[in-house]
């Protein structure tokens, strides 16, 4: 398979939301093409927009060499799976719903050649089941890109039972490529981010609803305390407290109890305080 080192020379993406954009922004600013493709004209168009902001941004500080020009001339956006057909891999990049993922993984499938790789996003769902919908399991992988993209440096690697050892190699190289580092985890709810990460969070929930301490002590513990960058529940509220909720359930059916999700989450998010896209969650948001 042809590459640019170790990108493929063509990478598509599907969904141009926050994740999938950063996930476009990452491999243009590693050399490929990438085609990202939407359900409809005017999601491809808030797609475009949101990967040509993040692009312009590298160019301004200095974090790419290449002009903003030349980086988007290999990005183009679609509305048909057919243009993924000369992709090297696909990275779906859709909403945390299994049927949704499945559906979209199986269509995405069916345009891609015998020989190219499809990853999926998923933070917690499981990778070994969605391989189980596809016609060839071996070439599919776990790929979770961390929110910001363009910031984060790491991409959790998920292996499932069928993931060949090709692939697995070969997902490595591209998280380096990225300028990024692989932390590599078979196949298991959650993995180990979202495992560990939703168990904190969800600790600091409860802690603020037994009124052990405000959102703002219970971070500033974890930030000073632990030097984490971003204490859990504002990481919750940049990750979406709706998101984080659909997350903690599928961990609660499959791991227990310990995953339960608290009634100040489920509260939360049916008042429609999702966190930093509402401008309400744990914390305010202002423009």
């Amino acid at each position: 398979m042809e590459t640019i080192d170790t990108v493929p020379s063509k990478v598509g993406v599907l969904g141009g939301g926050r994740m999938g954009a950063g996930i476009a922004h990452a491999f243009l600013t590693a050399g490929a093409e990438v085609v990202v493709v939407e359900r409809d004209d005017d999601a491809a168009e808030g797609a475009r927009r949101r990967v040509t902001d993040a692009l312009l941004k590298s160019v301004q500080r200095g974090t790419t060499s290449e002009t903003i020009e030349a980086l988007t001339q290999r990005l183009s956006v679609s509305v048909n799976y057919n243009s993924f057909g000369s992709c090297g891999l696909v990275v779906e990049a859709v909403p945390e719903d299994f049927e949704l993922k499945s559906t979209a993984l199986k269509a995405v499938e069916g345009q891609l050649q015998p020989n190219a790789w499809l990853a999926t996003n998923t933070s917690s769902l499981s990778v070994g089941k969605l391989a189980e919908q596809l016609e060839r399991p071996a070439n599919f992988c776990g790929l979770h890109f961390f929110n910001p993209v363009p910031a984060s440096l790491l991409v959790e690697v998920v292996l499932a039972e069928e993931t060949s050892d090709e692939l697995g190699t070969a997902a490595r190289s591209w998280v380096q490529s990225l300028g990024k580092t692989a932390v590599v985890v078979n196949d298991a709810p959650g993995f180990a981010s979202s495992r560990l990460g939703v168990a904190i969070a969800l600790e600091a929930m409860r802690m603020v609803e037994e009124g052990v301490a405000s959102a703002e002590d219970i971070d500033a513990a974890m930030v000073l305390g632990y030097k984490h960058p971003l204490g859990p529940l504002k990481t919750t509220d940049i990750v979406g407290l709706d998101v984080r909720l659909g997350i903690a359930e599928y961990l609660h059916s499959t791991l227990g109890e310990r995953f339960a999700p608290p009634q100040i989450l489920r509260d939360k998010v049916a008042k429609g305080e999702l966190g930093r896209k509402s401008g309400k969650g744990f914390f305010s948001w202002d423009s």
